[in-house]
């Protein structure tokens, strides 16, 4: 990631910080002023989205790191961590919400002034529509994969707002009490899911996850069709952070000199980053035919059928 890019990527989760800090404050009040559930629930998760936009801006900062002599792969990793660390806080804040909102059906009770929650969260609203705004604009220009988790959490906020004013609305128009408990339990299940989600997502970037198999075939395709490359084999990806990491084997004519086979695997490497930009590539030569015995056996070798998982 270049230093412009960084910048507005520490720029945009400092934005997450402050909207989050301000929301956290409103939230506060009105739960005091209704106890509300769903609002609490509100809450729970601004609280999350502040520790989770903290994380990212410091993961952001580091992850921007260039490598160095004890992290030669750079340091990407760092928002896989962040996010495994915000997933625990997560499953821990949606247990919470639904035991809340389990006590409030079974020793009933309702909500107190809600119009309160209802002015809060639609504040909510407008703070957060513009931070997603904001955000969007700075992930057209980074491509930072830290801003856009934070971006997909806050989006989610909006659905979880307007699900606070609901429950407010009906039990303050109704004579429908468990409203505030049903939509806190809806809540618990939201926060429990997208935990789910943060956590497979994390765990698939630390363990070094291959990349989809139509990305796969993509870069199988252009490197096979390259000419003077006879074949390739033994493909390995993975993902850490902004950055992806490429290695494979090319077959070439066993005749050809040192030089001239080094002269084709850069073309093949160059070609590799200008079609996936984000790549650090590592390209073996063996002479044609030749195959090493790895743990991992491979379904496919090129040359493969033009078109094919394209």
């Amino acid at each position: 990631m270049s230093k412009d890019a960084a910048s507005l990527a520490r720029r945009a989760a400092l934005a997450s910080v402050a909207a989050a800090i301000l929301l956290a404050g409103a939230k506060i009040w009105a739960v005091a002023a209704t106890g509300s559930i769903s609002m609490l629930g509100s809450l729970a998760d601004t609280g999350l989205d502040l520790l989770a936009s903290l994380i990212t801006l410091f993961a952001v900062r580091v992850a921007a790191e260039p490598a160095d002599q004890e992290h030669r792969f750079g340091h990407g990793k760092a928002e896989a961590v962040a996010a495994l660390i915000q997933t625990v806080l997560i499953v821990i804040s949606g247990l919470y919400i639904a035991l809340q909102g389990l006590l409030r059906l079974l020793e009933g009770g309702g909500v107190a002034d809600p119009e309160y929650g209802v002015v809060v969260s639609v504040f909510a609203l407008m703070v957060t529509a513009a931070l997603v705004l904001y955000q969007r604009s700075v992930i057209a220009r980074t491509e930072s994969i830290a801003i856009q988790t934070d971006s997909l959490h806050y989006q989610s906020d909006l659905l979880l707002n307007l699900a606070v004013i609901s429950a407010l609305l009906i039990e303050g128009l109704s004579r429908f009490t468990g409203a505030d408990a049903v939509f806190g339990l809806g809540i618990a299940a939201w926060l429990l899911w997208n935990a789910y989600r943060a956590g497979r997502r994390a765990v698939d970037m630390l363990m070094d996850r291959e990349w989809p198999e139509l990305k796969r075939q993509q870069l199988l395709n252009l490197v096979s069709q390259l000419p003077d490359v006879d074949g390739v084999h033994d493909l390995r990806t993975r993902r850490a952070g902004h950055q992806d990491f490429v290695q494979f084997h090319i077959w070439v004519d066993p005749e050809l000199s040192v030089a001239s086979a080094h002269d084709i695997a850069e073309r093949a490497e160059i070609a590799v980053r200008e079609r996936f930009p984000a790549a650090e590539v590592l390209i073996h030569v063996d002479p044609r035919g030749h195959l090493d015995d790895l743990p991992v056996k491979e379904d496919h070798f090129c040359p493969i059928e033009p078109g094919s998982g394209t």
